[in-house]
């Protein structure tokens, strides 16, 4: 009987071994994702300071500004989703910094408010620098027509509207009646599975290894 149970049993501790071990391994893992989420907000909530000079996108991803700008007429119209709310318009502007013209992300308008007037003007704008990763291969192009983009690529909207490759995205409102409602950066958008991928991998162990017990058990029964 002996001889008949142990490859089954083998088979069994090394199939709960490896499962376990990818299971510490996602815990591992999720305090690793934790602390980077934890990195970036806090980067995002800092203090704002004044827009740098030379701006790389590595190094200055999240970080908070506040300038003096002037809010030009030049817009373009990023379709998006909120939980809440459900289809809105997140508008991007022009803004000019002094000699330089970078893109501001102002928020969201809802769904029919597209034709509302937003004028521009001068105004204090605080919000984080930010370059989203929006584009995949299912992302339409621009809808030029109608004046609607589907993903924020800061690049392309750059060469649009011929600005630095550069967008802060406010979170304050500004004191302008522009009648839009911030959408600030946060971490909500970055995905953090380690958790479940963990559960998984532990519920698979247990499984695994009542399997092997009930095969162990059959094969006790059988007659020598």
């Amino acid at each position: 009987m002996f001889k008949r149970m142990i490859w089954p049993l083998l088979f069994g501790l090394v199939g709960t071994a490896l499962l376990l071990w990818l299971g510490v391994w996602q815990v591992e893992r999720l305090a690793w994702k934790q602390a980077i989420l934890a990195d970036i907000d806090a980067r995002i909530a800092a203090e704002p300071v004044d827009l740098p000079n030379e701006i790389d996108q590595n190094e200055h991803r999240y970080l908070p500004v506040t300038v003096d700008a002037e809010i030009l007429e030049d817009e373009i119209r990023v379709l998006a989703s909120l939980r809440t709310v459900g289809p809105v318009f997140r508008i991007i502007r022009v803004v000019q910094v002094g000699d330089r013209r970078i893109l501001a992300d102002m928020g969201y308008i809802r769904d029919g408010q597209q034709s509302d007037a937003r004028l521009g003007g001068f105004a204090e704008l605080t919000g984080n620098l930010y370059w989203p990763d929006e584009l995949n291969s299912s992302t339409p192009e621009p809808d030029e027509a109608a004046g609607i983009w589907f993903a924020r690529d800061v690049p392309m909207m750059s060469e649009a509207l011929g600005t630095e490759p550069v967008m802060i995205v406010l979170r304050e409102p500004t004191a302008l009646p522009m009648r839009v409602t911030p959408f600030p950066v946060d971490t909500s958008a970055i995905p953090n599975d380690h958790l479940s991928y963990a559960v998984t991998w532990f519920l698979l162990a247990i499984t695994w290894m009542g399997m092997t017990v009930f095969l162990l058990w059959r094969i006790s029964k059988r007659p020598n």
